[in-house]
């Protein structure tokens, strides 16, 4: 009996060993490519949509190390950037429509940043870090419209910051204009029958093939949404009206995602058909990682099932998105469609494809903690 007993608790530490080699394994990679990042970019770009994107995933490694020097990155590029998105303080010329200046204070792409600040906010509250969140968020839920969100890649730059701002205002509005502002976004670009969302209502099949005249669902527009159901769960009200229709929207996602993974682990441009956009492609297979990586360590998905898909996901993260120097490969450019002929290679990074990476790893340690 004292044999059977012995047995078992080298059996237990063998394990834990073992675990824990895993994570330090994956934590080594997070400073590797998070270092290699900060070293060659300065903090003191704007806050639009890409950059900011990068600091969701800086602020996710943080929370995992609690490294001080990525807090202070991240601050840096805030402070720069005077806790603003788009600048303009003229209400009466807000704009919600595409724009890259400072008039397009409604448009998603300059409201993305607003999830750093308010994350900084929490470990360091003061206010001015969050008041332009507040004027801006505040005065566009007094508005009647819904229609804010009518691009896939606007519902990871927006959703969460509807759960953060309800976080720390608690107005019960937030959280019904975000399931307001999803309804339209779900009804001019949400496939029901395939469980994914075409980029925007241009994309929508048959007004658009790929050119097998096939549905052309873009990998990274959809892996803005899982990724964007993850963030928004992560704040959201255990006891919200709605917290079971987001659930079951990152469920079927993901069982539309395990179908159309390629056997090597990563997923095409194209989701549906390969051929418009063939080859491994780092930004969407990271956030869909990050996304089924959240469902399964959150209770959502089941390990048994899910497992695979992201252990063979991040099987190709790091044997091929990683380059030597911590440098995230693979990364298709900025675009909002699979573009045939398009040359990825590991030469191929932008500052979002970086976020979109550290993201699943942060929660592939997770993963590998609770396994």
């Amino acid at each position: 009996m004292i044999a059977v007993v012995l047995s078992m608790a080298c059996g237990h530490t063998q394990k834990a060993t073992q675990t824990a080699a895993a994570q330090q394994q994956v934590l080594q990679l997070i400073h590797l490519v998070n270092n290699n990042w900060q070293q060659t970019h300065q903090p003191t770009v704007n806050a639009f949509w890409d950059n900011a994107a990068y600091h969701t995933g800086n602020m996710e490694v943080y929370a995992l190390t609690k490294h001080e020097p990525y807090r202070e990155y991240s601050t840096q590029w805030a402070t720069h950037n005077q806790w603003k998105g788009a600048k303009s303080d003229d209400i009466s010329k807000w704009k919600l429509t595409y724009g890259e200046t400072d008039e397009y204070v409604l448009f998603g792409d300059w409201q993305i940043c607003f999830q750093t600040y308010i994350d900084l906010y929490k470990l360091q509250p003061d206010e001015s870090k969050i008041a332009r969140a507040k004027q801006v968020m505040q005065y566009q839920i007094q508005t009647p419209r819904n229609d804010y969100w009518w691009w896939s890649d606007g519902l990871y730059m927006v959703m969460p910051v509807m759960t953060k701002m309800y976080s720390i205002t608690k107005e019960p509005l937030y959280l019904e204009k975000l399931y307001s502002y999803l309804q339209f976004a779900d009804s001019i670009m949400y496939d029901d029958s395939e469980g994914l969302y075409f980029r925007d209502a241009r994309y929508v099949y048959p007004k658009h093939k790929t050119a097998s005249g096939g549905k052309d669902f873009w990998s990274r527009g959809n892996g803005w949404v899982v990724a964007g159901l993850a963030k928004l769960l992560q704040d959201l009200p255990a006891q919200d009206a709605h917290r079971l229709f987001y659930e079951n929207k990152l469920k079927s996602m993901a069982a539309a995602l395990k179908k159309c993974q390629h056997a090597d682990g990563y997923w095409t441009r194209s989701l549906t058909d390969e051929k418009q956009s063939p080859g491994f492609e780092t930004s969407g297979t990271a956030f869909f990682t990050y996304g089924i990586l959240w469902g399964i360590n959150h209770g959502l998905l089941s390990k048994v099932e899910y497992g695979p898909v992201v252990e063979k996901a991040w099987q190709a993260l790091t044997t091929t998105a990683v380059q030597p120097n911590g440098t995230i490969g693979y990364v298709q450019p900025i675009g909002e469609r699979a573009i045939p002929g398009q040359i990825v290679d590991k030469n191929s990074t932008a500052n979002f494809g970086v976020g979109a990476w550290l993201l699943a790893a942060c929660e592939m340690y997770r993963y590998l903690g609770k396994k």
